[in-house]
């Protein structure tokens, strides 16, 4: 099988950004309101690295679209439960900083992906 440097880069940044995220929730306060933000954000923002390794097994390009489709919404839904974050809880706000701007990347890394195989299923078809 041959290498994609590219693909596998940005499989490594959607890892890096889930093990931040794990990190992250992990220095919440332990009381109901920081667990449930915490669960909806570790759910979210692990989802896009696993997500994006299976669209890059995609049996079809209409199938590699549509896995990249849901790594993509699960990046704006973490997206917004970094927000909700920042606005409830006094942490460590460069960090978070970094992960919200980390994450608008990839999420228009994703977007300039999907577009790109959109036009590449129209060309051969």
């Amino acid at each position: 099988m041959a290498r994609n440097s590219k693909a596998d880069d940005l499989e490594g940044r959607l890892v890096r950004f889930a093990i931040a995220i794990v990190t992250l929730t992990g220095q919440l306060p332990q009381n109901f309101q920081a667990k449930h933000i915490a669960t909806q954000l570790l759910r979210s923002g692990t989802a896009a690295a696993p997500n994006y390794a299976e669209a890059r097994a995609a049996e079809s390009r209409a199938d590699f679209i549509h896995k990249l489709k849901i790594a993509l919404k699960e990046l704006n839904e973490t997206a917004v439960w970094l927000r909700i974050l920042q606005g409830s809880f006094a942490i460590k706000a460069d960090f978070v900083a970094r992960l919200v701007a980390e994450n608008t990347e990839l999420s228009k890394i994703l977007v300039a992906s999907i577009q790109t195989a959109r036009r590449n299923e129209n060309i051969n078809h």
